[in-house]
């Protein structure tokens, strides 16, 4: 049986590893802001300050 993919014996028909190590080795673009994560990190305080909210609502009607 012939060996079809030559030399290296690690050829990618679809391309995809040389398209993904092309994506994480891209350096950042100067003009492009980096993500700080503050987004996120705001929404969950919300939602866990909205959660004991609701907690301590249904604490209170169940107790009196």
């Amino acid at each position: 049986m012939a060996n079809t993919q030559g030399p290296q014996g690690n050829h990618d028909p679809a391309g995809s590893t040389q398209m993904f190590r092309a994506f994480v080795d891209e350096a950042p673009e100067a003009g492009r802001p980096a993500a700080t994560g503050g987004g996120p990190r705001i929404g969950l305080i919300i939602g866990i300050v909205a959660a004991v909210a609701v907690i301590a609502a249904v604490a209170w009607l169940a107790l009196k």
